[in-house]
């Protein structure tokens, strides 16, 4: 139900849907890049040119000022649902970055501190709009709605300031994970309140059942399908196949839930639940990350189109006042239970500072309380507009809240209060599982060192899994790839793949992501490896000389030659060979087993 103000709907309703895109490209390409530079969030900009091109902005100014309609956004179902897929998309990386055990590993912060505080919240919320002298079915549908908190800006805010993997971080993502699985029982209750107080038993319980097939549908469904889908995907060696492949997933999962009562975003979060354990997960994370930055900025800015300005200014005390109360409130009931819960203190308090504010699903959820009545429209859009103004504060109550923690932050990141679970932790990264692949993962693997693997080849890295190696299908020549892949805090890469020129875009990949990091390469022979030794690898190991040496030293064992003399000359003319290809290194870097075998000799002389 449209809950713009008389005379506002016709009009938004007859405006076409391409100012609204000219609008939020403006917002994209000219307004948010000029917030940056001045340091502010990327949410808040968005937000503000959807506040000042929306309807209530200088939209106003169509009917005086004709041009002005190219830039400014209207508000269509067209441009909402578009807008809304940004919320699912993300809702649909969330569940990508998790998997089932990881979830079981985070149930205590998810099912405890999550659901205490949406319980708690929503309570307390409740109580004090009946002693405004609401109806109770309204103030509960209103109290739920607000008790949540915005999925779709507090991660985004989060990242942006590096507090994603602290343990306050892992605890506010534990709560918004509750608060989204959340939404389709806040929702089915909302109905409930609507169609009586007598139907609470029998109906209430009807209601689930839909819901309950549909989760069971998308969870088998997802384990038969996904795989084959995703493996005949990347066997097309097509980039546009294989997004379209992420996308049908991410609609139909939605659609399905939308059919059974759900919300589309936890078909999509349980379609990535069920994908992080494939290997296919890091690409399809590549594939869909530019989709869900685009929608999320749309989203960001039809929020803030939805922002009255005429209401605000009409009666500033009561919707600031409100906005204030509400994030206060929060604040005072999230805060202890967050310390309970073996937060600190300044923690306890960053947490409930970015979750304070409202979000995105109170729209949702306030929307469908005044299209059955429970709430009238009048109250109904004003606390939307508050709720609007109350997220507008996400990025400075995020900043504020860092700066409350700043001295307890790096304690914190090593407590178990909220387990990291949101990356492996390898030393190794291995890339290409052929033959020569096989065997350094099976040296690894005696050694016990972490590893992981990534190939382009689907079928390799499915034969992969099944032989328990920890594989993932991807392009390792793609620098975002080697970083989804950790390439921050691993060790070493080896690059086993026996084609020369993939191996030299792998070799120039790594190193325009670090520097630092060991760097083994298979070579063609000694000029592949000269050229290897140019792109600034480690260590280059010519095969063809490779297969020479262990021809000779196996001649000269059969021939009766002691072995240590043997080894001996095969170790010295394996150094000669690198000291003629040492001088294509850059700036003289000396590879490392080279340099211990000339101290080694240094010492000897």
């Amino acid at each position: 139900m449209n809950l713009l103000p008389e005379g506002t709907a016709a009009h938004v309703a007859t405006s076409g849907t391409s100012s609204s895109g000219i609008a939020f490209l403006i917002a994209a390409a000219v307004f948010v890049p000029f917030f940056h530079r001045f340091r502010v969030s990327p949410v808040l900009g968005f937000l503000l040119v959807g506040a000042l091109l929306g309807p209530f902005g200088l939209g106003r100014l169509e009917d005086h000022v004709p041009f002005v309609s190219m830039f400014t956004i209207s508000q269509t179902e067209d441009v909402h649902q578009l807008a809304e897929l940004g919320v699912v998309f993300l809702l649909f990386a969330i569940g990508l970055e998790l998997t089932w055990e990881r979830l079981k590993a985070m149930r205590r912060m998810v099912f405890g501190l999550g659901a205490l505080q949406i319980v708690l919240c929503a309570a307390v919320l409740t109580g004090l709009f009946l002693l405004l002298g609401r109806s109770i079915g309204g103030s509960v549908a209103v109290a739920m709605g607000l008790a949540l908190s915005s999925t779709a800006m507090v991660m985004p805010v989060m990242a942006e300031r590096k507090r994603l993997h602290t343990a306050t971080g892992r605890s506010v993502f534990a709560v918004l994970l509750a608060q989204d699985l959340a939404v389709a029982p806040i929702m089915v209750t909302v109905i409930v309140l609507a169609s009586g107080t007598d139907s609470f038993g029998i109906s209430g319980l009807l209601a689930l059942i839909p819901a309950i097939l549909a989760i069971g549908l998308i969870v088998v469904g997802g384990r038969l399908l996904l795989r084959p889908l995703f493996r005949s995907a990347a066997l097309a060696k097509s980039a546009e196949i294989f997004m379209a492949a992420c996308f049908l997933v991410v609609l139909v999962s939605g659609q399905l839930a939308v059919w059974a009562g759900l919300s589309m975003g936890l078909g999509a979060f349980i379609a990535g639940l069920l994908l992080a354990e494939t290997e296919y997960r890091r690409e399809i994370e590549m594939m869909v990350e530019p989709f869900k930055g685009l929608l999320l900025g749309l989203f960001f800015v039809t929020v803030g189109a939805r922002l009255d300005f005429a209401i605000v200014m009409a009666q500033p005390v009561l919707v600031l006042g409100f906005a204030v109360a509400l994030i206060a409130l929060k604040i005072a009931i999230v805060a202890p239970i967050a310390r309970s819960f073996g937060l600190s203190w300044r923690g306890a308090l960053e947490a409930a500072a970015v979750l304070a504010p409202a979000g995105e699903f109170a729209f949702v959820i306030i929307d469908e309380a005044v299209g059955r009545k429970l709430v009238s429209s009048g109250f109904g859009h004003a606390v939307i507009v508050s709720a609007i103004v109350s997220m507008f504060l996400v990025p400075a109550l995020a900043m504020l809240g860092g700066k409350v923690n700043r001295k307890s932050a790096v304690a914190e990141s090593e407590t178990a209060v909220a387990p990291s679970q949101v990356s492996e932790k390898v030393d190794v990264l291995v890339v290409g599982y052929g033959r020569v692949g096989e065997l350094v993962v099976d040296m690894l693997k005696r050694h016990d060192i972490p590893f992981a693997v990534i190939d382009a080849n689907p079928r390799v890295t499915s034969r992969a899994r099944k032989e328990g190696v920890e594989a993932w299908y991807g392009d390792a020549s793609n620098p975002e790839m080697l970083l989804r892949m950790g390439l921050d805090n691993v060790r070493a890469v080896v690059v086993t793949v026996s084609n020369a020129t993939f191996t030299d875009n792998v070799v120039s990949a790594v190193r325009t992501v670090r520097t630092d990091v060991g760097l083994i390469a298979r070579a063609r022979d000694a000029r592949h490896a000269e050229k290897l030794y140019g792109l600034g690898v480690t260590d280059a190991v010519p095969e063809t000389i490779e297969a020479s040496l262990q021809l000779a030293e196996n001649t000269l064992v059969d021939l009766g030659v002691p072995m240590g003399l043997v080894l001996a000359s095969i170790h010295e003319k394996r150094d000669e060979f690198r000291k003629d290809l040492l001088k294509y290194a850059p700036d003289g870097h000396v590879p490392r087993i080279l340099r211990s075998t000339l101290r080694k000799a240094a010492g000897e002389a």
